[in-house]
């Protein structure tokens, strides 16, 4: 078995990857590591094709379900009978919380590109700037001028859909054809767009080919059956599996190891440089070590700052590259679950072809200079959401049977329309994760504690949201509007990032400019546990976008000698 390796890449996610194909691409022999089991392309998406009534419960989250997947489920939007077998299993695989958290997890080859969301927003100016405007935190190190270019790197290979609207708190990017809105949804644009100076109603921009092909296996335009994450045979979405990984696979320059748990990064005092990884084998719970001259630590953000954490010799006693003692710490998430919806009367005679995978967004519009400017409250959010028309569902029980039901199920029900606002959490010290050596996995590793959970801040920022959500509704006709503020913990946005976050200074951050450890340089981290805020807007292009500038970075140097 072959143990010496270019570059070493932990994890095989959005982040993983990317930086797979990035070093492959570049001539690096690459050992690709993944905890979790194989996932092909295709012929391991078992329910790709599934209707609901396929299940003999139809596709919903079951009681025996919620019984090996208490806490994946209680989301309730993971573990239906459709996607149930690409979350981890809560009983196998536990972890502890002093506040809820919502760790939502998948380990198999591709991670969560295979079930995220899609929704592809660039940070901005704004957001590099605000920590160090507003003096919280740390200053990020880099700012929208050094991440631009990549930006439109990622976005050139994976597909996004969306169209360039001009605003600077929503940067403008290089997008396919939008997905269109309908009818409803242009109601609410038009009111927006012509009643405030301050905001506008966009089209959601969505990791989906909309037009033509892109790289990977046969990855072809959307086909619209919204079952997105079950795996998607066409490739229509991006995900690891049927785009990065495949690309990285044909250079021959991959060797992808599937059921291997990284706990370790081997560090050498004299070099001050990481020499490989130590490894169980997830199955027969044998050990190796493989090593390289550079190592990308990609495992997701828990996972990543896990392994720092258990990282430890006599250089960093409380974890690689912790210095600073920030690692672990920091951790932040994106708070949502409150808005507003409503419904529309009218357009009885409209309706819509397929299942769009995107609606519209409503870009920030607090905080960004001027009028925007809040006293209650730092920092922004946008919203998510879009119209829809009621279906068969909706019939009243005393008309379920004879004539005029058969007759009532043809027919759509009202329109109605929910807007969700996204906001930002900002980086709080005391919003932590923690190694708990006293209760121990089935692999004999510590397992993960959080202690974190939003403040006053964005406390403030909810009211807020659910108060321009009802306004914008109303003032576009929408009737029976109403506000929602469902309840929400730390970790339901899926979002979890920050604890190891990049800086200036190795005295109060772990990762550099290039997202490389401070004193460990040919260590990289690019997944989210590299950032340093959170911004409102869903971050997985920016994890990209990072992770192509880092490879490029470390190849540079490899040439320099300088690893």
């Amino acid at each position: 078995m072959e143990t010496n390796y270019d570059a070493i890449v932990v994890g095989t996610g959005i982040s993983g990857g990317w930086a797979a194909k990035e070093l492959c691409e570049k001539g690096l022999k690459t050992l690709v590591l993944e905890r979790g089991r194989m996932v092909k392309h295709i012929e391991d998406y078992p329910t790709m094709h599934n209707d609901p009534w396929d299940y003999k419960s139809g596709d919903v989250i079951t009681q025996e379900t919620r019984k090996n997947q208490k806490k994946q489920s209680r989301t309730n939007y993971t573990t239906n009978e459709s996607g149930k077998h690409f979350f981890v299993n809560d009983i196998e695989h536990p972890y502890n919380e002093v506040n809820r958290f919502d760790w939502m997890r998948g380990y198999h080859v591709g991670g969560r590109s295979l079930m995220w969301g899609r929704q592809s927003y660039r940070l901005t100016d704004f957001d590099f700037s605000a920590n160090l405007k507003e003096g919280i935190a740390v200053d990020w190190p880099i700012r929208y001028k050094d991440l631009s270019t990549w930006y439109d790197y990622v976005e050139d290979f994976i597909g996004v859909s969306g169209k360039n609207v001009g605003l600077p708190q929503f940067p403008d990017g290089k997008y396919l054809k939008p997905l269109e809105l309908n009818c409803v949804d242009e109601v609410l644009k038009s009111s927006v767009d012509g009643s405030y100076s301050d905001r506008l109603v966009a089209n959601a921009r969505v990791a989906h080919i909309t037009e033509g092909t892109k790289p990977g296996l046969g990855r072809v335009t959307c086909q619209y059956r919204n079952r997105c994450a079950r795996g998607c045979p066409f490739g229509s979405y991006f995900s690891s599996n049927s785009s990065t990984l495949p690309t990285a696979e044909a250079t021959g320059n991959m060797t992808l190891r599937p059921n291997s748990v990284v706990h370790e990064i081997m560090y050498d005092a004299d070099s001050k440089r990481a020499t490989g990884v130590r490894v169980i084998d997830s199955q027969t719970k044998e050990m190796y070590e493989f090593k390289a001259k550079v190592i990308f630590l990609c495992a997701s953000t828990v996972a990543s700052t896990s392994i720092l954490m258990q990282s430890t010799s006599d250089t960093f006693p409380n974890g690689m590259g912790n210095a600073s003692g920030e690692l672990g710490h920091n951790i932040m998430d994106h708070h949502f679950q409150v808005g507003a919806s409503g419904r529309y009367e009218g357009f009885e005679d409209k309706y819509y072809t397929g299942r769009r995978p995107g609606g519209i967004y409503i870009p920030r519009f607090r905080n960004i200079g001027g009028d925007t400017t809040q006293k209650e409250f730092s920092r922004g959010y946008g919203y998510q959401g879009g119209a829809s028309r009621g279906s068969w569902t909706d019939t009243i029980s005393e008309m379920a049977y004879g004539a005029d039901f058969k007759e009532e199920i043809t027919k759509p029900g009202d329109w109605s329309m929910g807007i969700n606002g996204f906001g930002e959490i900002l980086p709080y010290h005391e919003n932590k994760m923690i190694l708990d050596y006293d209760n121990l996995d089935k692999w004999g590793l510590p397992t993960v504690t959080f202690d974190a959970t939003i403040k006053e801040n964005e406390k403030k920022m909810r009211v807020d949201m659910k108060v321009q959500a009802i306004e914008m509704l109303e003032n576009a006709g929408f009737k029976d509007v109403k506000g929602f503020d469902n309840k929400y913990a730390m970790g339901l946005g899926i979002h979890e990032m920050g604890t190891a976050r990049m800086g200036r200074d190795r005295k109060t951050s772990i990762l550099n400019a290039n997202n490389q450890i401070h004193d460990v340089p040919n260590v990289y981290v690019t997944d989210g546990s590299a950032m340093t805020s959170a911004s409102n807007v869903n971050p997985s292009l920016t994890y990209m976008a990072l992770t192509a500038r880092a490879a490029n970075h470390a190849v540079n140097e490899l040439k320099k000698m300088n690893l």
